[in-house]
């Protein structure tokens, strides 16, 4: 890689005189990977680690620069101790360093062997105390004939060894010529020889001159053996090679005679093969020109070439691919309703436009029909990807599934290019061929989990694949030919929409799914998850029966989501333990009751009691939020502080929306205050603090306006809030109350959670009409208002109260539910009660 900018190098160079004889008694320690430096020795060496770099920069500037140098045992520490390196190192002097970026380069110079003794500091860098080996040694008599033996024969060899190995240069044959020191020598052979950090460690620790010649002269005598077996290969594949081209030039004179005499061979009978899958694949004009200009490339092209394996590769994916194969659609519309039934129980929304799809297929029978792509989006465990098998088996096409979840790479859309090593066609091709049809159902799971980085947006890739005008002609990277994709059906799911690229969500038939009521739910369980817990543990239908009171119970008392998932998992915990006591030896059927559910899970989790608790005190008002989880009860406290100068306090996490809706609320009662009977002075005497429970949650959004400004005014009333009801909705600083989203999901969790009543904007009179259930508008009462003063008439009592209420909420007066009327005056603040403690709910 080439730097536009050269990196600036401060270079110092240190003068170290004769340190022999200066080696201190404690030196700092310079761990060694995979290398071991010796006496006499100079050598380069390149530090990276900041505790290292702290040493060398402080050797620096010490008195002689000397530190030791011991080898790792452990090369693969990054933070090694004093444990971690062997006994014996060198002790060298510091010649030259280099500072740059990453890290520091530095010559050293090997000066004696040091023996570690004990540690003296182990942070920012290892500081030990040292002994210096002795090394002079006196032979005489047969001992002196004995080491000068094994001196030249070590000389010898290790200058054969320089000749016939190519990575040690040719200068290293100097050295047993100038040096003349048995110990010096050995050293500067074994720092140069091609061998095992390990055995050169042992060589290091070896203070007997003799012995170190011994073991030089083995390592030695190894490695020339080796060279001299390398070598003879070498010639023996020269010659060989000279026998292949010799076997070439036969081969091809062979083919030209097997051409003469009408036979071929097995490389023929390939590219005959190849031929004839390009004419029976039925590829459009162009890609059949790119296959058949490949195959006389591939034909051309020597089997050990490196490219001919590429070449064979990309065409068997355009052969394979099913340009032309497809499946016949079941227009029989009772039929795929009655499969999509069995499948999933309510969800009609989706089936429906299933249904429709296929009407049009059924009755325009000529030309292309444009295919949907559509877009499940709705909370967790409501069914939106088994929903794509189901629809797949209902029309009688193949389902190709694969999760966007994640993904980051553009290529795997559209796929890598041919250049690139190892490259494949992207997950649509891949589908497609998997598939074997040309118009199955292609679900793209979690399409609002797509990422991007500096490899691509795959979201951006997506525009292509599901725009019908454009994917007609969709053309991956590694295939470079257009691939027809129109008449595949495309099905996306996600949680929620926000997240998905604008330009892609408008490509997309977006259908939500709410979530399921309690009704829905108890035939969902009858239906399916029930027998599908029974069939997965192996209990016949007549060994354990559910009472629709006990799955009601289930339902209500433990799970509280907008889809199944808890569901199944909570009949699954009751099945296993059913099981279990069919395996302790119970003989008897066993029907679960209430009383079962709870003497195997416990006490219920949910209760509706919350809701009529948390507001038994003035200044306490309940919302309805919408997660991507599915709808949730919201709960907004407020409370004012005497002695204040009328500051308002935000905590609960709150977004920027939120914050705004709260202080709008407060300016709408201040400017108010009148109507509302509150003294003059007020709020220049009071601070109000508004707070949102379960505060590690994000809030933001503006629904909560209603319920903040029903909350200011239960406090400075001294209302309570009517228990069991709940509220959502926008307001504006003149009082109007505008409409906000997520009704159904609102509805849903306001059932769940034991709510009767919900005030909503007029304008969202439509959504409960045409989204709501009908269980659920009959288990509801709806309150439909335009001005604030309605919704605060509504929601809170008629008259102060200290006390929390004692029990069930006495039956309302008939509310007005038309948009003009004026709030009635309310009285004056009364004293409030302290607040109570927190309970963490769901986000806002």
């Amino acid at each position: 890689m080439v730097e536009d900018d050269p990196v600036e190098e401060e270079v110092v160079e240190l003068g170290v005189g004769d340190t022999a004889g200066l080696i201190p008694d404690e030196l700092s320690i310079l761990p060694l990977r995979d290398n071991v430096l010796f006496p006499a020795v100079v050598a380069p060496l390149t530090v990276t680690r900041e505790a290292s770099v702290k040493l060398i920069d402080d050797a620096a500037v010490a008195e002689n620069r000397i530190i030791g140098i011991v080898t790792l045992k452990d090369p693969t520490l990054e933070a090694p101790t004093f444990a971690d390196l062997h006994p014996v190192g060198v002790a060298a002097a510091i010649r030259m360093m280099v500072k740059m970026q990453d890290g520091v380069r530095l010559i050293v110079h090997g000066l004696r062997r040091i023996r570690l003794e004990e540690p003296t500091q182990e942070s920012p860098y290892i500081r030990a105390r040292v002994i210096v080996e002795e090394e002079g040694q006196e032979f005489v008599g047969e001992e002196e004939v004995e080491v000068q033996a094994l001196l030249r024969n070590t000389a010898a060899n290790f200058q054969r060894v320089v000749q016939m190995s190519p990575n040690l240069p040719d200068e290293l044959q100097a050295i047993p010529m100038n040096v003349r020191d048995p110990a010096t020598l050995a050293d500067l052979v074994a720092a140069h020889l091609p061998v095992g950090t390990d055995e050169k460690q042992e060589i290091l620790e070896e203070l007997d001159v003799r012995a170190r010649l011994r073991k030089l002269a083995g390592l030695v005598q190894r490695e020339l053996n080796v060279l001299e077996v390398g070598s003879k290969i070498q010639s023996e594949v020269s010659s060989e090679m000279t026998r292949m081209q010799r076997e070439y030039f036969l081969r091809e004179q062979l083919k030209a005679i097997q051409k003469e005499l009408g036979e071929g061979d097995d490389r023929e009978t390939e590219i005959r093969e190849l031929r004839e899958k390009i004419e029976a694949s039925g590829m459009p004009e162009d890609a059949r020109k790119e296959a058949e200009r490949e195959l006389e490339r591939l034909q051309r092209m020597p089997p050990a070439a490196a490219e001919y394996t590429v070449s064979r590769t990309y065409l068997d994916w355009l052969t394979c691919l099913p340009w032309t194969t497809q499946t016949e659609d079941n227009l029989d519309i009772k039929d795929v309703r009655r499969v999509l039934d069995e499948d999933h129980y309510g969800l009609d929304k989706i089936k429906d436009r299933i249904l429709e799809y296929l009407s049009v297929r059924k009755f325009k029978t000529e030309g292309d029909v444009r295919q949907p792509i559509l877009c499940f989006s709705g909370p967790p465990g409501v069914g939106k990807t088994s929903l794509g098998k189901s629809i797949a088996r209902a029309l009688g096409r193949k389902f190709v599934r694969f999760s966007l979840g994640g993904m980051r790479d553009e290529a795997e859309i559209r796929g890598h290019r041919r250049t690139y090593i190892g490259a494949l066609p992207g997950q649509i091709i891949q589908g497609m061929r998997r598939a074997s049809s040309k118009n199955p159902v292609m679900m793209l799971d979690e399409i609002d989990k797509v990422g991007q980085d500096f490899r691509g947006d795959p979201s951006s890739a997506l525009l292509e694949v599901l725009d019908p005008e454009q994917n007609v002609d969709f053309r991956d990277h590694y295939l470079d030919v257009p691939f027809n994709l129109s008449n595949v059906l495309f099905i996306t799911t996600a949680n929620v929409l926000d997240t998905i690229l604008p330009p892609l969500r408008d490509r997309m038939e977006i259908i939500e799914l709410a979530g399921y009521t309690e009704e829905e739910k108890i035939e969902i369980a009858k239906r399916h998850l029930i027998d599908k817990q029974r069939s997965e543990h192996g209990l016949p239908e007549e060994k354990l029966q559910w009472e629709d009171a006990a799955i009601r119970f289930l339902i209500g008392g433990y799970t509280r989501e907008a889809g199944v998932r808890n569901l199944e998992r909570e009949v699954a915990a009751i099945t296993r333990k059913a099981t279990r006591e069919f395996a302790e030896g119970r003989e008897e059927p066993m029907v679960v009751t209430t009383d079962q559910v709870r003497k195997y899970l416990g006490a219920p989790r949910f209760e509706f009691e919350e809701v009529q608790d948390r507001v038994s005190h003035a200044g306490v008002a309940t919302g309805l939020a919408w997660t991507p989880f599915g709808g949730d009860v919201l709960f907004i406290e407020a409370m004012a502080m005497p002695g204040g100068d009328g500051r308002l306090t935000l905590t609960g996490q709150l977004g920027d929306v939120m914050k705004e809706s709260a202080q709008a609320a407060l300016s709408y009662v201040r400017a108010h205050g009148e109507e509302l009977g509150l003294p003059d002075e007020y709020f220049k005497k009071h601070d109000v603090h508004i707070h949102v429970p379960a505060g590690a949650i994000p809030k933001d959004g503006p629904s909560a306006g209603v319920t903040m400004i029903t909350a200011i005014g239960s406090l400075v009333s001294g209302r309570k809030l009517r228990p069991r009801v709940a509220m959502t909705g926008e307001i504006t600083l003149t009082g109007r109350v505008l409409p906000v989203g997520g009704i159904k999901e609102k509805a849903l969790a306001a059932r769940r959670a034991g709510i009767r009543e919900m005030i909503l904007p007029e304008r969202n009179r439509k959504d409960v009409d045409e989204e709501i259930p009908e269980q659920v508008k009959n288990s509801l009462t709806f309150h439909f208002v335009s001005e604030i003063g309605q919704v605060l008439k509504l929601a809170l009592e008629t008259t102060p109260s200290e006390e929390p209420p004692s029990g069930a909420r006495p039956e309302p007066e008939e509310p007005a539910t038309d948009g003009g009327r004026e709030p009635e005056a309310l009285p004056k603040p009364k004293p409030k009660p302290k607040r109570r403690p927190k309970t963490p709910v769901a986000v806002g």
